[in-house]
């Protein structure tokens, strides 16, 4: 049975951070969210199973505890929202943080009203804390479906902006709430009071901490280790100080700090970035084991099926209806749009702040709104957390929105070098490499690495072979390369092998494979060639993947087929050229009166943004 009063508390919290721990080593290793070991780590350790953790387990301390871990993640989150990137960000990403939180919340809280019979307030509660995706949830997803840039930056950057904006809602529901306050008014004015002193005080913190930062010396030696140290005080100084002055005030005033921050020219941001992401996995762990300490199996029965009709409004009519209307007239593809829809699982917002909630309200004698606010957001994480992360990868691959599989044995400079090319375009890469130092360089330059060896079928099938359109030997060994190609030939059967070809005298025996070999040599004087009579051609092509590219297209768009190069120039993206033609087998640069047809593919050539651009004019479903 779970103790109470706080006895046994440093085994506990011993216990909780080691599991939080392993749940982040098996999400790395499984490539899934966090979420749902810990989930399952609570709901065992919890009182309704094992009986070691429950309401009473850590005294009076459980609320300040998860305030703190709270002001951790949500800081966290602020810390990583970057205006400039929302400026630069697509209409449908701005109508997702807006027009799509807006449908979210409202039509969450009426789904919450209307099924569980709970008071308007409180089911606003639960809508403005059920908008938040979170990036926690949705990275690890895209780790494992490698979608194109659009669709990440649009989940990301939502998850990030919703993190914070709907903890901050959530406050001022959460104050209304608690002060029986329901006059439009005076709404307005405790969200203002709330948000008026969060900002004040985060202002305030952030500027002290930036000016200490960059101005004070820290210590010869320790100065990124004292500036992260003095990051994540200030973070924990910003909540409590707000807190202090107003209740819930804290939550605003640790994300006004954290934008603040993440948004100036800070020394040392990269280690500061990853030490409070360390902070905050160890925090997670408290949030998630106080949640499933908070948790009956009863509470979840008594909202039975209508939690689970609710969890069905949120995430199969909600999330379909703002993805969709954010994104009408955007470039997105319609499996795009509908993998948006299908993969928007809640996390650590929600879990963190219901938690907090949940038990401030049994505190102020709210039992029956605690138990609907705890069963119905730990539901929809449960449900959402387990079916769209757990299925990501089948929905992607149903929906036809991976990019280019391309599996690359080989993890040295060719390797990595190639990989970062292709990704910059979008393209799924992974590389496969035996050495145990150059998996660990190409890692930790953070690409997807396969240790194992690239002449071995099986450990080809496990790095994805089987659904690869392109294998790549590259490694420094011809003989290597050779039985890569043979072994993906009579194996795989993709669409294109290429193989990095060290001596030239080697070629022809690729060549005999239908494999097109590289010669490093030819290629390296070509090169040469190129520079010494085409260097203004070179100059341009040296910044494909950077601000200029080129790709070919098949054409499938029914407003392009039929007619002229001349007719469909004036519409294309300025900075933009349709080069080439190839159609049955015979590519030729088009004059402007060559009409083209369905099946055709053509080159376009510009600038990076024009050409993805333009792509979607001529392959609307790419």
């Amino acid at each position: 049975m779970a103790t109470g009063g706080g006895a046994n508390l440093i085994p506990i919290v011993a216990a909780i951070i080691g599991i939080g721990v392993i749940a982040q080593i098996l999400s790395d290793r499984y490539r899934v969210p966090s979420v749902v070991f810990l989930i399952a780590s609570g709901i065992l350790l919890g009182p309704e199973v094992l009986g070691v953790v429950g309401p009473n387990s850590f005294g009076n301390a459980l609320s300040a505890i998860v305030g703190l871990s709270v002001a951790i993640i949500v800081f966290e989150g602020a810390f990583h929202l970057r205006i400039a990137k929302l400026r630069e960000a697509p209409a449908a990403t701005l109508k997702l943080i807006t027009v799509g939180a807006a449908i979210a919340l409202l039509g969450t809280a009426a789904a919450v009203h209307v099924l569980l019979g709970a008071s308007w307030p409180l089911a606003f509660l639960i809508g403005a804390l059920l908008v938040a995706t979170g990036p926690t949830v949705v990275t690890p997803i895209l780790e494992v479906v490698p979608a194109r840039d659009r669709v990440e930056a649009a989940l990301e950057t939502e998850g990030i902006v919703n993190d914070v904006t709907a903890a901050i809602l959530a406050v001022v529901i959460f104050e209304a709430i608690v002060t029986d306050v329901t006059a439009p008014t005076e709404l307005l004015r405790l969200f203002a009071e709330r948000l008026g002193i969060g900002i004040l005080v985060g202002g305030l913190v952030a500027g002290v901490l930036l000016y200490g930062i960059r101005y004070v010396d820290l210590s010869p030696g320790n100065a990124p280790q004292n500036a992260r140290l003095l990051v994540l005080a200030g973070a924990l100084v910003s909540y409590g100080a707000a807190d202090a002055i107003a209740t819930e005030a804290g939550i605003a005033a640790v994300a006004t700090a954290g934008i603040l921050l993440g948004n100036a020219e800070i020394p040392y941001e990269e280690e500061i970035s990853a030490f409070k992401g360390d902070v905050t996995l160890v925090v997670l762990s408290f949030v998630f084991i106080a949640l499933a300490a908070l948790l009956e199996f009863d509470i979840l029965r008594t909202i039975g099926p209508r939690g689970l009709l609710v969890t069905a409004v949120v995430a199969l009519v909600l999330r379909p209806a703002l993805v969709f209307l954010s994104a009408y007239g955007d470039r997105f593809s319609t499996g795009e749009k509908w993998f948006m829809s299908l993969v928007g699982p809640r996390g650590i917002i929600p879990a963190s702040v219901a938690t907090l909630f949940a038990i401030e309200l049994r505190n102020a004698g709210f039992t029956e709104a605690a138990d609907t606010l705890v069963g119905t957001v730990f539901l929809v994480i449960l449900v959402t957390v387990v079916v769209e992360g757990g299925f990501a990868r089948q929905i992607a691959e149903y929906l036809d929105i991976i990019p280019m599989r391309v599996l690359i044995i080989g993890g040295g400079t060719v390797g990595r070098t190639l990989a970062e090319r292709l990704e910059g375009r979008g393209e799924n890469v992974v590389l496969i490499e035996q050495d145990p130092e150059t998996v660990e360089t190409a890692r930790n330059a953070g690409f997807t690495v396969h240790h194992g060896d690239g002449t071995d079928t099986d450990v080809l099938r496990s790095a994805g072979a089987e659904n690869a359109r392109i294998v790549v030997g590259a490694t420094g060994n011809d003989d290597v390369n050779l039985l890569v190609s043979q072994l993906a030939s009579s194996k795989f059967d993709p669409e294109t092998i290429l193989a990095r070809v060290n001596n030239p005298d080697n070629a022809e025996a690729f060549e005999e494979l239908g494999v097109r070999p590289i010669s490093a040599t030819l290629a390296t004087a070509q090169a040469m060639d190129n520079y010494i009579e085409r260097p203004s051609m070179m100059d341009w092509m040296s910044e494909i993947g950077r601000s200029g590219d080129v790709q070919e297209i098949d054409v499938t768009s029914e407003e392009i087929i039929g007619r002229t190069v001349r007719e469909i120039g004036p519409e294309l993206p300025d900075d933009c050229l349709i080069t080439l033609v190839q159609r049955d087998g015979v590519t030729r640069v088009p004059d402007a009166d060559c009409t083209l047809e369905e099946g055709d593919r053509i080159t376009i050539i510009g600038g990076k943004e024009e050409v993805q651009e333009a792509i979607e004019f001529v392959h609307p479903d790419k």
